[in-house]
């Protein structure tokens, strides 16, 4: 287990435990946490999961993908922290991450 916290756009914070190796949006999912739609249920092939990453996690995720970056590629609100929380699975490395919920899903 490892744990994630989900910010809200309003602020609010949801500190949670995952499991090892679930996406950060399957967690949310299971928390239920509010901001995450998941659509395409962790497909990547839609943006409805996206999430900004703080700034100090950034650099611990693998790099993002082609079809991550396309996707987040339709997305207006689009920002260089940029990631779908379905394409971030939750590693010992990634305990404690912070990530920010937009205010709108596209």
């Amino acid at each position: 287990m490892a744990s994630v916290k989900f910010i809200e756009h309003n602020g609010t914070e949801h500190n949670v435990d995952g499991i090892i190796g679930d996406s950060l949006m399957s967690i949310a999912l299971a928390n239920l946490v509010p901001g995450i739609d998941a659509d395409c249920g962790g497909e990547c092939s839609c943006a409805t999961c996206h999430v900004l990453v703080d700034d100090a996690w950034t650099g611990k995720l693998a790099e993002i993908s082609e079809s991550e970056n396309s996707m987040l590629d339709l997305n207006p609100d689009r920002e260089v922290n940029s990631r779908l929380s379905c394409q971030i699975p939750l590693s010992e490395e990634l305990d404690g991450i912070t990530v920010q919920l937009p205010e709108f899903q596209y």
